[in-house]
């Protein structure tokens, strides 16, 4: 961000009702309606300020209807974004408090004249109701596999094997980190099917043991020389077994991956497909999965290959 729009953005926040309308908006998606029952001001007031909001790219908007719903721009420039969270962040003032307030009132009556699923259609993924979580989901569609033998090759902490533990008659867990091996032990203590064990996807360790499924879940943005991952993973696969890996795409934002000690810059579908196959894998599907709302834009991949 450049100094010229970092005084824009300083003029339009020097104004307290547009801090108070994007303190609003960080926390609900709101009609201009709405926001001037919460603010108690006109709602052409309220309009006139949200214009100079949107075009200073720190709200947008969607179509519902005959409705536009406003909300916080979390796919804005990421200084823009941290420079606006600081101030909201560092600010404890008694309107914003009442604001705060005042808003489940208004949220409540949207609710009773429209239905809480109508007012989020097409935006219900980035809405809470009470118990409806992505947590709860993906628990709940886990209950439909049966994963065998599994192998989570830089497993972190252990949640994912958590999550599959239940699910699988056993699952090694291999991470690099001692301090992270001995969390996910912790963690994982109370499932007599699991392990947790030191060690470098590079050269597996896993003596004689063969799986049915081994998980790659972003541990190939930790590996220096990638190919030799997969030819590992081929090593230790039971024929008919597959391997799961998830990973950032192809990028070129270095500085931002840097503090996460990532080794490298993501991977393309065609890369990644082709060091499969170069250790011996069908390739079963290789495609995005999603790209981040927030800039800038991170997009994730998935790879699913099969041993013969």
């Amino acid at each position: 961000m450049d100094l010229s729009t970092a005084s824009t953005v300083l003029r339009l926040l020097a104004d307290p009702t547009r801090v108070r309308l994007l303190a609003l908006l960080d926390r609900e998606e709101l009609t201009v309606a709405e926001l001037a029952a919460v603010l108690h001001l006109a709602q052409p007031r309220v309009s006139t300020h949200l214009a100079k909001l949107k075009e200073a790219e720190l709200v947008r908007d969607r179509r519902a209807g005959v409705s536009a719903y406003y909300r916080a721009n979390a796919e804005a420039d990421p200084t823009l974004v941290a420079l606006v969270a600081s101030l909201r962040d560092t600010l404890s003032d008694a309107l914003l408090r009442e604001d705060a307030e005042r808003l489940p009132a208004v949220l409540a009556q949207r609710a009773s004249n429209e239905g809480w699923a109508d007012t989020v259609a097409g935006d219900m993924e980035r809405h809470y109701s009470p118990g409806r979580t992505w947590e709860t989901l993906a628990r709940s569609l886990l209950q439909l596999l049966g994963t065998g033998d599994v192998l989570d090759i830089a497993s972190g902490d252990g949640v994912t094997a958590e999550l599959l533990a239940p699910h699988a008659h056993a699952i090694l867990c291999v991470d690099s980190s001692d301090r992270v091996v001995e969390a996910a032990r912790q963690r994982l203590a109370h499932f007599p099917n699991v392990e947790v064990r030191q060690g470098d996807m590079h050269r597996l360790d896993v003596g004689g043991r063969r799986f049915d499924l081994v998980l790659m879940m972003h541990a190939l943005t930790y590996a220096e020389r990638p190919a030799e991952v997969f030819t590992q993973v081929a090593g230790v696969l039971k024929p008919g077994g597959r391997v799961l890996a998830v990973t950032l795409g192809e990028h070129d934002h270095r500085a931002v991956v840097e503090p996460f000690d990532h080794r490298n810059l993501g991977f393309s579908c065609d890369g990644l497909s082709a060091m499969a196959r170069d250790a011996g894998l069908d390739v079963v599907s290789c495609d995005r999965l999603s790209r981040e709302r927030r800039a800038p834009h991170f997009e994730v991949i998935s790879l699913l290959a099969r041993k013969a």
